[in-house]
């Protein structure tokens, strides 16, 4: 029996994917989540022999993504498989889930036997990954770090120089720094701009 933890924003989605998936005999859905927030304070929450084999998430959701519960995942329970299901096949969004351990990038419009295929292929310990998408993400690479990642996303969120700085215990000055050298990388015209790049390339 494979145990899958869903996370995703949209309840609807949430739930036709979690009936989809109890349809299998070998797969029991023994929890479910709206944003990586929660999943991971649920996750924390488990005893150890409850946790579950594979977390099913996707990307885009408030309070915290898909990638960085990932990362977060990747950290405190290697053992847990994770698997991103998204509607988004932005190259970015792949190098960074394989940066973050994920074990399989699953797009939503795919078959319903191909998402509990690729589960099944992900618990016997293989990478399920669209050849095309992982070529795509080896071909565009992200040049931001991870401060600069930060600082542009608190950007876009609309805080201010200060209240960034604030957040990533860095100074004014530090911030300014990232938030210039990442629009330089992208050509950007300023950090609106630096953003929305980042946002269509997936390395926000």
């Amino acid at each position: 029996m494979i145990k899958i933890f869903l996370v995703e924003d949209q309840a609807l989605v949430r739930d036709a994917v979690s009936a989809l998936l109890s349809l299998d005999f070998n797969i029991d859905v023994i929890g479910q989540a709206s944003n990586g927030q929660d999943a991971f304070k649920a996750i924390n929450d488990m005893a150890e022999d409850a946790l579950p084999d594979i977390i099913l998430t996707d990307i885009e959701m408030p309070n915290m993504n898909g990638i960085e519960l990932s990362e977060l995942i990747a950290k405190k329970y290697p053992a847990i498989k994770m698997v991103i299901m998204t509607t988004f096949s932005r190259a970015g969004y792949i190098r960074r889930s394989l940066n973050a351990q994920v074990k399989g990038f699953i797009l939503k419009e795919a078959p319903s036997d191909e998402l509990i295929n690729a589960l099944k292929k992900v618990m016997q310990g293989q990478k399920v990954i669209d050849p095309e998408l992982a070529i795509n993400a080896l071909d565009d690479a992200d040049p931001l770090t991870n401060k600069e990642r930060k600082a542009l996303k608190l950007a876009s969120d609309g805080l201010k120089t200060s209240d960034i700085a604030k957040q990533l215990f860095l100074s004014e000055g530090t911030v300014r720094n990232y938030l210039s050298d990442a629009i330089a990388k992208l050509n950007a015209t300023n950090r609106v701009d630096a953003a929305r790049i980042a946002k269509q390339k997936g390395w926000l």
